[in-house]
């Protein structure tokens, strides 16, 4: 499941304008003992690229405060890999 979250426009460094969407996936861990939520994030670019990152966390807070740096720094789906990985 997606839910969208948020779309930000910016100018890149050549003067272009760029349109981001922002969605928190939800999908599910199973273990032999436990069952819950797990989020990601999918950042897709208007007309252009997309990228998707399941199962970062199954903390809705953690989630929430990575969505809000993706949106806030407009951070489009070629940088999502390295936020991630740095945030993490």
């Amino acid at each position: 499941m997606e839910l969208e979250i948020a779309t930000r426009q910016c100018l890149d460094q050549t003067g272009v304008c760029r349109r981001f969407h922002y969605f928190l996936t939800i999908g599910y861990e199973e273990t032999s003992r436990i069952f819950c939520e797990s989020y990601g994030v999918r950042i897709s670019e208007e007309g252009g690229d997309e990228t998707k990152i399941s199962a970062i966390t199954t903390s809705a807070s953690r989630i929430d405060e990575l969505l809000t740096l993706l949106v806030d720094n407009r951070v489009g789906p070629t940088g999502l890999s390295d936020v991630v990985a740095d945030w993490l």
